[in-house]
């Protein structure tokens, strides 16, 4: 499929400029998923990282594979076009230019960039709240002495783990963590999360929807630039860990230390942490609501925004 007239470049790179930066992209990846690729290998789990794989379904090969993003071309190299050119959803112009084709990614993907878009400029428009401390992880074993989402103990035991969920307030506002909830657990939440009303709830103080910018990139796909990509994945990392440090769970085969949420110490070091990731986040998905508005286009981006408006308030 031939690329639209209307679609313009920012920005057309150099193959002196683009190849580095691609080796580059593919040795940061490399380097990123060494140990689950190495575990991978011999059949090893990770209670830890393995989230990042097994839930969010990511695959080293996808992460190390660089795109230059919406709006941005990659001139001809010495040796031929850019591999890019073959790849899903990418065009090559008369003149060699390989870029992204917008309208045949929109005609795909089109429905998909609207929702990411509406969730991410909502969640982004709320005030932060931290004062979960991380509750979602004791209410997923509450009253739970079998069947455990991990193999590891719990630090203090299952009387004294629903002693903690039973003293503390629980107010968790994301469907993707609300759902695994013991039976016993979902009705000492403040809020029923679902997702019919994930628009209205995520707020960017949550570390699952700060996790979740690396979903959304990898959902978004060709269109974010690898750079973005890595940075969403890294961050989903940092979080997977203070998630795990904070939970009931027994981290010491890991040489984890133990955020100790039910003390007043550990609900400072778990806050002062979770406001660190929280900029963080924000600062990436303020540049994955600029990758959607580029493919939406000024008109329906703000349309799009007007739409989810009414769930800002």
């Amino acid at each position: 499929m031939g690329i639209s007239e209307r679609q313009a470049l920012a920005t057309v790179l150099p193959s002196v400029s683009w190849i580095p930066l691609a080796h580059a992209h593919a040795d940061r990846a490399d380097e990123m998923t060494a140990g689950h690729r190495a575990r991978k290998s011999v059949g090893e789990k990770h209670a830890i990282e393995d989230f990042l794989y097994d839930y969010y379904g990511t695959r080293p090969a996808q992460l190390r594979r660089w795109h230059p993003g919406v709006g941005t071309g990659l001139g001809q190299a010495p040796d031929g076009l850019a591999e890019q050119a073959a790849w899903k959803f990418y065009a090559t112009l008369p003149d060699g230019v390989v870029t992204l084709n917008v309208e045949a990614y929109m005609q795909v993907r089109g429905e998909s960039v609207r929702y990411i878009h509406g969730l991410l400029t909502a969640t982004e428009s709320r005030p932060a709240f931290s004062g979960c401390f991380g509750l979602h992880e004791w209410a997923m074993v509450y009253r739970q002495p079998e069947h455990r989402r991990h193999q590891l103990p719990l630090r203090l035991g299952q009387a004294e783990t629903d002693k903690v969920v039973e003293q503390h307030p629980i107010r968790c506002t994301h469907f993707d963590a609300f759902r695994f909830f013991t039976p016993e657990a979902v009705g000492l939440n403040r809020l029923q999360p679902t997702r019919a009303t994930q628009v209205d709830l995520d707020q960017p103080g949550c570390l699952h929807a700060a996790m979740d910018c690396h979903k959304w990139a990898t959902k978004l796909g060709p269109a974010v630039p690898g750079a973005l990509a890595l940075d969403c994945f890294a961050l989903a990392g940092d979080i997977r860990l203070l998630d795990m440090q904070a939970s009931p769970y027994d981290l010491t085969s890991y040489d984890e230390p133990a955020v100790k949420i039910e003390t007043p110490e550990g609900k400072q070091e778990y806050v002062a942490r979770q406001r660190e990731f929280a900029r963080r986040a924000s600062a990436l998905r303020a540049r994955l609501i600029r990758v959607c508005e580029e493919l939406l286009g000024p008109a329906l981006a703000a349309e799009n925004r007007e739409a989810v408006a009414p769930n800002n308030a």
